[in-house]
C-alpha cells in the first residue's frame, strides 16, 4: 500500500505548538526581557582574524604596505586586496596611501589616544 501523500502547505509545522511569551507577559509573570550586552565603544575597531588580520598587521608597520606585498602575503588577486582594504576602511579602520618616490604604501593611521 503506497504511502498517502502529505501537502507541506496545509501540513501543520513541526514547532507550530511552541508560542513565545509576549514582553508584557512577562511582566505580569515577574519576568524581564532579555537586555542587550554593554559593550565598550572604542575609537579603535577590533583585529579580524584570518587574512584581513593579516593585512592589519602589515598595514600597521611603519612602513606599511604596498598592494603588492598584499598580494604576496595573502595570495590573492591585487583587486581582491583592494577590495578587502575597502571593507576594512568601511569597518573603521582608518588608512591612508603614501607616495614616496617609486613606493605607494597603504599605512593605517595612529590614533591619538
Amino acid at each position: 500500500m503506497p504511502k498517502p501523500k502529505i501537502n507541506r502547505k496545509t501540513a501543520p509545522a513541526a514547532n507550530s505548538t511552541v508560542l513565545q511569551e509576549s514582553t508584557s507577559e512577562r511582566k505580569a509573570n515577574g519576568q524581564e526581557a532579555p537586555q542587550p550586552a554593554d559593550h565598550a565603544q572604542s575609537s579603535t575597531p577590533a583585529r579580524p582574524g584570518g587574512k584581513l588580520g593579516l593585512i592589519v598587521d602589515r598595514l600597521a608597520r611603519d612602513t606599511g604596505a604596498t598592494a603588492d606585498e598584499l598580494v604576496e602575503a595573502t595570495g590573492w588577486q591585487k583587486h581582491t586586496v583592494l577590495g578587502a582594504l575597502s571593507r576594512l576602511r568601511s569597518r573603521g579602520f582608518a588608512m591612508r596611501l603614501e607616495a614616496l618616490d617609486y613606493r605607494r604604501a597603504y599605512r593605517l593611521e595612529r590614533s591619538e589616544d
